[in-house]
């Protein structure tokens, strides 16, 4: 009997452990040699794990196990043989109803508050608050009867005094209706890094972010000039990313300190700029790189874009290509973001937010006019970039946008675009 031990592989350097994110097959299923069998999840992506052998599979992990890399996860039996014209199973997750236990979410319905004592030496069902919780409850004018304690036997924490709420205005929390159920679910692996990730941000660098506007009438024009033609001779879409791209390279190169980042008592400057570009993606943000984004093309970066855009949405991003990374452009303006302070994504020291278009009224030589206006947001790390770097940056960033054709396109658009 041949049996293949299968083992977690490495998703990248410095990774050593993975979360077992879904099985996409069953126990006992045959399995076809690199049919997806699971999603793992990293601290950087979610990768599938390929069968490296037909059989018949026997898994090793639950759905939400912290597995390190080489650990055994399934058995494959290279010697059973195909069910007799049966297809190995879709390489898809399994239904709710047939997932392990440990991995559903734990739906636990609130309990019903306790009816008010008849008398006023009887017990609360719920059980007695403790000290500390006493004495928010009674800070809120809140009855103890009315609050459901998580202690033991019941007795009400300091936590669970604090969630309660005050009941509404001329009503009574005992006369709530509807549906007062919750759902609790386990973080990811990637989620819980993210996580971490930012909290680490905020405790441990000088962050601080500085606003400007950008007028886009001159890419409007641009873009409804070529779009059908870019299109038609590159196969691909001419979008605003290629111009903010284009833009930050151009001060990046200007301004190198942005450009930079910090290794214990060492600054670290780089000659190149890798720009990660934030993506949403079904798992969460993701941020593949542009490597070399200063040497490419209006067309070169629309299609790098596009490409790492696809795979992260079909979930086939890979950790190297989200590693490293000089500088992040993150554009909340998809989802009607007017405004924000986008958070510095580690080790770098500087992130670009852009932000939903809005048609306003401004000051045109002395002529109020009405303008596709965005307002950029440069959020920095002030331990390396001292503000006179990060306001010329960015107004180094708006003269890009605001005159694309002179400024990113050395004056004939027509050759920018390769058309």
């Amino acid at each position: 009997m041949s049996v293949l031990e299968m083992k977690v592989p490495s998703p990248g350097e410095s990774i050593t452990e993975v979360e077992i994110a879904t099985w996409l097959v069953k126990d006992g299923d045959y399995v076809e040699k690199d049919q997806p069998i699971a999603e793992v999840d990293s601290d950087k992506a979610t990768l599938e794990l390929p069968a490296e052998q037909s059989g018949v599979i026997t898994l090793k992990a639950e759905e939400g196990d912290v597995v390190q890399v080489g650990q055994v996860v399934c058995l494959i039996d290279m010697d059973a043989a195909k069910p007799e014209g049966a297809a190995a199973p879709a390489a898809e997750a399994p239904k709710q109803e047939e997932a392990p236990k440990a991995a559903e979410p734990a739906k636990q319905e609130a309990p019903k508050p306790a009816a008010q004592p008849a008398a006023a030496t009887q017990t609360y069902a719920t059980g007695a608050p403790s000290p500390a919780a006493k004495k928010i409850l009674d800070e809120k004018g809140i009855d103890a009867g009315q609050v459901s304690g998580s202690g033991r036997d019941g007795r009400i924490t300091k936590t669970d005094a604090e969630l309660a709420a005050v009941p509404a205005m001329g009503g009574s929390s005992l006369s709530a209706t509807g549906s007062r159920s919750t759902t609790t679910t386990k973080l990811s692996v990637l989620r819980r890094k993210l996580a971490a990730r930012l909290v680490s941000v905020k405790n441990e660098t000088a962050m601080l972010t500085t606003f400007n506007e950008v007028d886009m009438s001159e890419i409007f024009r641009i873009r409804k000039q070529y779009k059908d033609e870019f299109a038609q001779k590159h196969g691909i879409g001419l979008g605003f990313m290629s111009f903010f791209t284009k833009a930050v390279t151009r001060a990046l190169q200007m301004y190198p300190d942005v450009n930079a980042s910090i290794d214990g008592d060492f600054k670290i400057n780089y000659d190149f700029c890798d720009i990660s570009i934030a993506v949403s993606g079904p798992k969460g943000l993701m941020v593949p790189v542009l490597r070399n984004a200063e040497g490419m093309s209006f067309r070169g970066v629309e299609a790098n874009i596009k490409n790492l855009a696809d795979r992260v949405r079909d979930g086939k991003i890979t950790v190297d290509e989200m590693t490293g990374g000089t500088f992040t452009i993150t554009n909340g303006g998809v989802f009607g973001s007017m405004l924000s302070t986008p958070i510095i994504n580690p080790p770098q020291s500087a992130i670009l937010g852009m932000h939903n278009i809005i048609q306003r009224p401004v000051a045109v030589d002395g002529q109020v006019v009405i303008r596709p206006m965005m307002y950029v947001a440069m959020s920095y790390d002030h331990r390396i970039i001292d503000g006179r770097e990060s306001v010329g940056f960015l107004v180094a960033v708006k003269e890009g946008i605001d005159n694309p054709v002179e400024v990113l396109m050395g004056g004939d658009e027509r050759k920018a675009l390769e058309l």
